[in-house]
């Protein structure tokens, strides 16, 4: 049984199952789920728990497996908790999981929770996988992507009685709040927490203004590579500033966002060639692997993207893959990071002139 995250609260009112299946890449939002379900099972008599982390290829499952046939003396039910941070259980873990998942069935005395990272498409096909998810609840823990990101620090001011001020100077509060957190959503709620210890719910209803926000959110937000990618596609010129200088900061490597860069650039170059060549721009991006955000992103800029940007971006990123390796081209700078923020608004700027033709065109 698949379960979205929202949907924890009410399912758990309605009685626990003997098997939860926990899986995602953001930490806060699992540990809450986690919290959530530990709650109501202590609220039932779940009173003994214990917990294993599935490490190396060497794992003894057999402690794993034992655990869940005894019961101490002094309670009458447990919960077991099962990390594994890989997302792997290897041959004996995929073996020992679907055991576990066949035992829970029927079985009051124990809740066995199994925590794993974000899976792939194939890791959400194996037989181990599918086993839990048949015999349990699988919950599956997405990120906050970054246009929600405001909405859900909203949500979460309101739970502690607060709230921004209404119209156009709220939503640049929750903004500006948003760019300093994101990707870093423990931070989030951190700095969250932190604004309703400084500014305890008031008789107006704990209304935040700008400058109380400014003064007191620190800047936590942290970048990756992936997402650059897709502000760069989706014309955000501003917010790929900001992502490049965290990434700098971060000691990200230059090599690496220099690939992220030019491997779209010719992937762009790829799906255009194909469609030169009669392949309709569905199948031609099916052809090069572009899925998800970055399919729509490539759906909205390749039919007006001229052959000629394409072959001056190409260059680009040539000269820019010499200066990260220590080369000097002329006409660019000399710093690679420099290369990097005029390679990446190159691109970024094309694509937002590109949308914003196809916006005005389909408005006419």
């Amino acid at each position: 049984m698949q379960l979205a995250a929202g949907q924890l609260a009410n399912h758990l009112q309605r009685g626990l199952k003997s098997l939860y299946t926990l899986h995602g890449d953001e930490p806060l939002l699992q540990q809450e789920a986690l919290d959530a379900i530990r709650s109501a099972a202590r609220a039932q008599g779940y009173t003994e728990r214990s917990s294993h982390t599935v490490v190396g290829a060497h794992f003894d499952w057999s402690e794993v497996l034992a655990a869940g046939g005894s019961l101490s003396l002094f309670a009458d039910r447990q919960i077991i908790e099962i990390r594994i941070p890989s997302g792997k259980p290897g041959k004996d873990g995929s073996a020992a999981l679907q055991q576990i998942a066949e035992q829970s069935q029927g079985n009051d005395s124990t809740l066995t929770v199994v925590m794993l990272p974000r899976l792939d498409k194939q890791t959400k096909s194996s037989g181990w996988f599918v086993t839990l998810e048949n015999h349990g609840v699988a919950l599956e823990v997405q990120a906050v992507e970054r246009n929600a990101l405001p909405q859900w620090i909203a949500q979460r001011l309101g739970a502690l009685g607060q709230r921004v001020e209404s119209g156009e100077a709220g939503q640049r509060t929750l903004q500006f709040f948003a760019d300093r957190v994101e990707g870093n959503l423990l931070a989030a709620h951190q700095e969250i927490q932190k604004l309703g210890l400084l500014f305890p719910s008031a008789p107006d209803g704990g209304v935040l203004t700008f400058a109380q926000v400014e003064r007191a959110v620190l800047n936590v937000a942290r970048y990756d590579v992936f997402k650059l990618s897709e502000s760069v596609l989706a014309g955000q010129p501003d917010r790929v500033q900001r992502m490049l200088d965290g990434l700098q900061a971060e000691g990200e490597a230059e090599v690496l966002v220099h690939y992220t860069l030019s491997e779209d650039i010719r992937a762009l170059k790829r799906v255009k060639d194909a469609m030169a060549q009669g392949r309709p721009l569905p199948m031609a991006l099916r052809e090069q692997r572009i899925w998800g955000t970055k399919e729509r992103l490539f759906e909205r800029v390749l039919p007006r993207l001229s052959e000629s940007a394409l072959a001056d971006l190409l260059q680009s990123a040539h000269r820019v893959d010499g200066i990260v390796k220590g080369l000097k081209q002329p006409d660019w700078p000399a710093s690679g990071w420099q290369a990097l923020h005029r390679l990446a608004q190159q691109l970024c700027s094309l694509c937002a002139r590109v949308a914003a033709t196809s916006v005005s065109s389909r408005s006419h």
